[in-house]
C-alpha cells in the first residue's frame, strides 16, 4: 500500500536534487520551464490514486511518445514489418545519435526508444497525410490517457520543426536506406507533433496504468494485445532511459521511459502506474529529480521486477 505523506515526503526529500540539473534549451520553449518544479502520481491496480507536488502541471511529452506510436504501429502494420524496420537492441550511444546508422551492420535503427526509430516509426501510422496520421496519433495517446483533452503544445511544435536538422539528417539518411518508405517530410511532421503533446504526471500515471494491466482501460476496453504491451514494456526496461537504461534497472528495476520535457512514464505490472515531472535533466536527459523519486519508492515499496 502507498499513502499520499510517502509521496510528500519524497517530494521534499528530493526536490534539492532538481538544482543540479539543466532544463532542455535546444528546442525553443523548452527552455521556459521552471527547473524547481517537481510532481509524482500513482495509480495503483484498484484505481486509487495518489500524489504530491505539481502533478498537475503540463509539460510536453516529448520522447515518451516513442513506445505509445510504437503500440500504434503495431496495430496498422503488425510485429514483423515494424521490426524489419527497426532492432530491438539497446545502443549504449545518445538518444540522438546518428553514427550507428551507417557504421552498424544492422543498417537500421537499433530500437524504437532513440530518435532514429522513433522517426521510422512514426513513418509506419496509418493516414492519408501528416495531419491525419497525427490525429490518429492524438486519440490514441488520448484513449489510453483516458484524457479526451490532450492536445499538442503549438509553439514547441514549430520549434522542434525548426531546429529538427539532426533529425531530419537521420529520416533521409533513413530513406535513403529503405527504411522509411513513406514521405520524408510527413514522417519528420508527424514526429515532431508527438513530440509536442502536453501531458501531466498523473497523465503518465494513467498510461503506465494501463501498461500494467497489459493493454486494457479502466473501463475494460482492450486497446492493444497482450502480446504487443510485453513487446513495448520490455523496450522500455532496456532502452527507455536513454542510454542510462542499465543503471536504472540495477537501481529501479521497472520499466519506464523518460522525455527531455521532464516526465517519467513508468510502471510495475500488474500493480501499478507512476508518472513524475522534474524538467531539471542530468546529462543523459533523464530528470535528476524525478529519477531519485523512482529509486526511493522502488526501495520503499520493493517495486524492482528483477
Amino acid at each position: 500500500m502507498i499513502d499520499s505523506d510517502i509521496l510528500c515526503d519524497l517530494i521534499l526529500a528530493n526536490k534539492h536534487k532538481c538544482k543540479g540539473g539543466e532544463v532542455a534549451d535546444y528546442i525553443p520553449g523548452l527552455k521556459n520551464a521552471n527547473r524547481e518544479s517537481f510532481g509524482v502520481c500513482l495509480i495503483d491496480s484498484n484505481r486509487e490514486v495518489h500524489c504530491a507536488g505539481d502533478y498537475e502541471e503540463k509539460f510536453t511529452i516529448q520522447s515518451i511518445s516513442k513506445p505509445l506510436v510504437l503500440m500504434l504501429a503495431i496495430l496498422d502494420n503488425g510485429e514483423d514489418f515494424v521490426f524489419s524496420k527497426i532492432g530491438m537492441e539497446p545502443t549504449g550511444d545518445a538518444f540522438n545519435s546518428i553514427q550507428k546508422l551507417e557504421t552498424s551492420n544492422l543498417r537500421k535503427p537499433f530500437n524504437p526508444m532513440i530518435n532514429a526509430g522513433a522517426i521510422a516509426v512514426s513513418s509506419m501510422i496509418s493516414g492519408a497525410s501528416a495531419e491525419e496520421k497525427f490525429n490518429r496519433v492524438l486519440d490514441f495517446i488520448r484513449k489510453i490517457s483516458e484524457n479526451p483533452t490532450l492536445d499538442y503544445d503549438e509553439e514547441i511544435y514549430l520549434g522542434e520543426k525548426e531546429t529538427g536538422n539532426r533529425n531530419r539528417s537521420m529520416a533521409y539518411f533513413m530513406k535513403n536506406d529503405g527504411v522509411i518508405e513513406g514521405d520524408v517530410e510527413e514522417a519528420l511532421d508527424v514526429y515532431f507533433r508527438q513530440c509536442s503533446i502536453r501531458v501531466s504526471a498523473q497523465d503518465l500515471a494513467r498510461i503506465g496504468l494501463f501498461l500494467a494491466n497489459n493493454g486494457v482501460t479502466s473501463s475494460g476496453e482492450r486497446v492493444v494485445s497482450e502480446h504487443t504491451t510485453r513487446i513495448v514494456k520490455s523496450l522500455m526496461v532496456t532502452c527507455g532511459m536513454y542510454d542510462g537504461s542499465g543503471e536504472f534497472a540495477v537501481r529501479v528495476g521497472i520499466p519506464a521511459k523518460s522525455g527531455v520535457g521532464g516526465g517519467i512514464l513508468s510502471l510495475v505490472p500488474g500493480r501499478m502506474g507512476i508518472g513524475v515531472y522534474g524538467p531539471a535533466l542530468d546529462p543523459k536527459g533523464n530528470s535528476i529529480g524525478g529519477y531519485a523519486i523512482l529509486e526511493d519508492l522502488s526501495k520503499i515499496l520493493s517495486l524492482s521486477i528483477f
